[in-house]
């Protein structure tokens, strides 16, 4: 009886679930290689925004905070972001958020990720480039033996 309470203890402690998740200092998007925070105080008006330059594209995971490509921490995927008339969008951009624009200004680059190097079209291009040449190098070396 003695061994069986703390026996029991343990494997209740054992298969009990934790829960965890980060706790974000701000709300941002991330662009071309940059995150930018989204200001809430004070919406742009529209008659500050141009053309659209991108979107949410993949969010950040809640759980390890890792993040790639154009994402963000909380917005969801398919959020617009657009250039600011008069900025630079590299420093200024807007987010659309439920019709309102917000303004994001540039604060880091981000950590590198193994991911976005898949998603740069010129390392793609590479790739593809590299596993044809294997192709043809071992067809080519396949009919010189036969």
């Amino acid at each position: 009886m003695k061994k069986i309470i703390p026996a029991a203890l343990l494997i209740v402690f054992m298969f009990c679930g934790t829960a965890q998740a980060l706790s974000w200092a701000y709300a941002f998007v991330v662009w071309d290689g940059k995150l930018y925070e989204v200001l809430e105080d004070e919406p742009l008006p529209a008659s500050d925004v141009a053309e659209p330059v991108g979107r949410v594209a993949t969010m950040a995971d809640d759980m390890s905070g890792a993040f790639y490509g154009n994402a963000s921490n909380y917005y969801p995927i398919g959020t617009v972001y657009y250039a600011v008339k008069g900025r630079d969008p590299a420093k200024t951009m807007a987010v659309e958020v439920e019709g309102e624009y917000l303004e994001a200004v540039y604060r880091q680059e981000p950590e590198f990720h193994f991911l976005n190097l898949l998603l740069d079209n010129r390392i793609l291009m590479i790739i593809v480039l590299a596993i044809m040449a294997c192709i043809i190098y071992f067809a080519m070396h396949k009919t010189r033996r036969n």
